[in-house]
């Protein structure tokens, strides 16, 4: 089984320059194949148990199962998470926010306390934990889903990184005490009317609940966060946000009615507008 063969397979749902790279993630994740490897063609070498197991991985991607379920993992940040459905698959754009929170961290070293909403996987609240594991701050992670605290609990300890995970709905949080140095968040910013043009691996696997909002509603989380971030941040404390490229304006527009001061709008590696942030006064 030739690496040719098996990456053509998958160029008309992806592109060549994508089915190569999946298939390369295949043959070295699951089966140890350096690209020497695979140039040298030691695929052909892979015993009748081994060909059978890339079979059966090959007609999953084929039908749309994105690698990273099929692997059971993602890499973000330098590290490797376990995902599976009922998570979204870490996205390479969301470490600029990590790394923003780390970088303002060691500028400034202090006790404090941070807090991912909507945690998913736990990439970012584990990425965070693991940039900061030698300074005395406490990372707090929320999500909503059951199965994505399982996931993001098991990541954490896999990762050897000490980050506290709570169920709860943002949407029906009350109001708290001013206990955050940082919130930060990569909440669902998806609208409804936007499936059409959105790729079929994405939208018939990853999780619903993680990726949409009302078309007549978009900035729906951002509302309920920020409310509940101007109420429990510390003076001077922040809010940093992954948004809708679409409503960058909007929501930036949005915290400031609420009262934030210091907003910002940043675009990602594909000068895209991407994050706000946004500080308490």
């Amino acid at each position: 089984m030739r690496y040719d063969t098996l990456w053509k397979r998958l160029a008309g749902e992806y592109g060549d320059g994508e089915a190569k790279a999946i298939v390369r993630m295949v043959l070295e994740v699951r089966f140890g194949l350096s690209w020497t490897d695979i140039v040298c063609g030691k695929v052909d070498e892979l015993k009748d148990d081994e060909l059978t197991s890339l079979e059966t991985i090959m007609q999953r991607i084929e039908q749309g199962e994105p690698v990273q379920y099929v692997l059971g993992q993602a890499e973000f940040a330098g590290l490797t998470f376990h995902v599976e459905l009922g998570v979204l698959i870490p996205r390479p754009e969301t470490q600029w926010m990590c790394d923003f929170v780390a970088d303002s961290w060691r500028l400034q070293p202090r006790e404090g306390r941070i807090l991912d909403i909507g945690t998913g996987s736990g990439c970012i609240a584990c990425t965070i934990a693991s940039y900061l594991q030698f300074s005395p701050v406490e990372v707090v992670a929320w999500d909503i889903s059951d199965s994505a605290l399982r996931i993001a609990g098991e990541n954490a300890k896999r990762l050897n990184v000490n980050v506290k995970f709570e169920k709860q709905d943002v949407l029906k949080v009350p109001g708290g005490e001013e206990c955050w140095d940082v919130i930060v968040s990569n909440p669902p910013y998806i609208c409804d009317q936007e499936k059409a043009d959105m790729e079929r691996h994405v939208l018939e696997h990853e999780p619903a609940l993680a990726l949409f909002v009302p078309d007549d509603d978009p900035l729906l989380f951002y509302r309920h966060i920020g409310r509940y971030a101007l109420k429990s941040l510390k003076p001077d404390g922040y809010l940093l946000v992954e948004i809708n490229s679409r409503f960058g304006k909007e929501t930036a527009s949005l915290l400031v009615d609420l009262g934030f001061v210091g907003v910002r709008l940043f675009t990602d590696q594909f000068e895209k507008d991407r994050f706000v942030i946004a500080y308490k006064p």
